[in-house]
């Protein structure tokens, strides 16, 4: 018998080193696990999922959008449109970085701070939110110097978190955090998003091969 209600949420959060699941009940969490992995999330994902309580089946499913692992985004979203197919469960997505801010207020003074996350090539990703956990600009992709510029918050979330405030001069409070899934019932209605598209925070590596001009 399924169990589910519209007020049951799945929520699916691998686009960091960490890989988390939470089944929730409106605001209340009913099951959770959080693992620090590293790598790996592909091996581990369903399995947590499948030990949550009715196999965490819900009648919506929430998935990180990243940026963050380029693997473990794309695991993430492919396993939450699978699940919502299976289920004919409503799939929408979040942004990482508005994960860990709305966790980081909720847990701490509300007042406007900056999420920096690892990122990739030496970068760190970057956002700034305002104390009601609203985006004030767009998550960049930055070196840790152009990261520190860009912080004018006195408050600093994110599992880069710690190194950037050591680069600010006004001495910010740092939270080495990483995304949880069980915090998902703090994000704001407006982040929750249709669009699935994954957020990779940077434009690609590669380049497309420019066409060859005819020689005449």
């Amino acid at each position: 018998m399924n169990s589910a209600t519209p007020n049951n949420t799945l929520v699916i959060e691998c686009a960091s080193e960490a890989c988390s699941v939470a089944l929730l009940d409106g605001s209340s969490i009913v099951a959770s696990e959080h693992k620090v992995l590293g790598r790996g999330h592909a091996e581990h994902l369903i399995p947590m999922i499948a030990a949550l309580p009715n196999k965490g089946r819900a009648k919506r499913i929430l998935v990180s959008l990243g940026p963050g692992s380029f693997t473990g985004v794309r695991i993430g979203i492919a396993s939450a449109r699978a699940l919502g197919i299976a289920w004919g469960s409503r799939v929408a997505g979040y942004p990482t970085p508005a994960l860990i801010a709305s966790e980081c207020l909720n847990r701490f003074q509300r007042e406007p701070l900056t999420v920096c996350m690892n990122g990739g090539h030496g970068e760190w990703f970057v956002q700034n939110f305002a104390a009601d956990g609203t985006a004030i600009d767009q998550v960049q992709s930055m070196l840790p110097e152009d990261a520190a510029a860009a912080c004018t918050s006195g408050r600093i979330a994110g599992n880069r978190a710690e190194q950037l405030a050591q680069l600010c001069p006004h001495d910010p409070t740092a939270h080495d955090m990483l995304p949880n899934a069980s915090a998902a019932h703090l994000l704001r209605t407006e982040q929750l998003l249709d669009n699935l598209s994954p957020a990779y925070g940077r434009k690609p590596d590669a380049k497309l091969p420019q066409a060859r001009q005819s020689v005449a």
